[in-house]
């Protein structure tokens, strides 16, 4: 749902608040029943103007020196008089962070908090028919009392119930996010809800940001292929073959008939000089008889014209 920001009082009309009724039955494993962030960031709003405040406080929170001014040209859209949900997930890439959508549960929510990740929240905060989208976040929460604190509009600490909450965020669709650096993966994240998030950090450019979380996904996902690919990747952009081939090496002892990881590994030895060591891999490619055929005959034929220029061998196709 596309949703934009506008600021209002909060609304209790008669909704049910499945959620909270499911966390007085269910409290989330290992959550304590009061936490606070300490130190996070306040930036008071102007006018129809909490995406970029809520942004920024996330993100300097995560270490990055941002005020809400430069995030106004980049997420609000004066012409809606808000910020759209898209534009809130992207923003945290141009300062190396990730922007991680939280799945629509409280409890993963309240997870996150816990963890030490304030939580941006999309709430419709109307009180009369027609909506009006907040941004604010959330940093802490006491469940014996019944509240919940916000950083919210001009009040740095807002206090509202479990249930008052529930009413006005549950109509965005429960819609939540965290923005961290790219070394601490969110809690709830799921391996391939982080590996996503990891892709698009790296098709913005931060290369440096997205090998840390490259690294990081590994360390908790080691048999993701698609994390090592990557990683080697960058590797190879920045022109660290070694890395890329250690990294190559592992990845074929967990995934041995990988077509890709063997053609790029044949393709970073030839990058440093070792032909007859690529060719060997790339045939090994070959004999798979697996997806991206033409590729990894693009690549022989390169390592081949490769050995002729150094005299090691005809540059002839198998």
């Amino acid at each position: 749902m596309i949703a934009v920001l506008l600021c209002g009082c909060a609304q209790f009309g008669n909704y049910m608040v499945p959620q909270t009724m499911t966390l007085r039955r269910d409290w989330p494993e290992a959550v304590p029943r009061h936490t606070e962030i300490p130190g996070v960031p306040f930036f008071p709003q102007l006018e129809n103007q909490c995406g970029p405040a809520a942004m920024a406080t996330v993100l300097s929170h995560s270490g990055a020196a941002v005020t809400p001014e430069p995030l106004e040209r980049q997420i609000y859209l004066p012409a809606r008089q808000g910020s759209l949900q898209v534009e809130m997930l992207a923003a945290p890439r141009r300062w190396g962070r990730v922007g991680y959508l939280l799945a629509p549960r409280y409890a993963d929510v309240l997870r996150e908090v816990a963890a030490g990740n304030p939580v941006i929240v999309l709430e419709d905060v109307s009180q009369l028919f027609f909506s009006q989208w907040h941004y604010a976040v959330l940093t802490g929460f006491d469940y014996r009392r019944g509240d919940l604190y916000l950083r919210s509009g001009s009040d740095p600490r807002q206090v509202t119930s479990f249930t008052a909450f529930e009413r006005n965020w549950m109509k965005s669709g429960y819609w939540a996010m965290v923005v961290t650096a790219p070394d601490r993966i969110p809690v709830t994240a799921t391996e391939s809800g982080w590996i996503d998030a990891l892709i698009a950090l790296e098709r913005g450019g931060n290369r440096d940001a997205s090998i840390a979380g490259y690294q990081a996904a590994l360390e908790r996902w080691p048999d993701n292929l698609q994390a090592a690919i990557g990683l080697a990747n960058l590797y190879h952009q920045r022109g660290s073959m070694a890395d890329a081939a250690q990294v190559l090496r592992r990845t074929l002892a967990r995934h041995p008939r990988s077509t890709v990881a063997m053609n790029n590994l044949a393709q970073t030895l030839s990058d440093q000089g070792r032909h007859a060591e690529a060719l060997l891999q790339v045939d090994e490619a070959l004999k798979l008889n697996g997806p991206f055929e033409s590729q990894v005959l693009a690549t022989r034929q390169l390592i081949l014209s490769r050995m002729q220029a150094s005299g090691g061998a005809p540059a002839t196709s198998q």
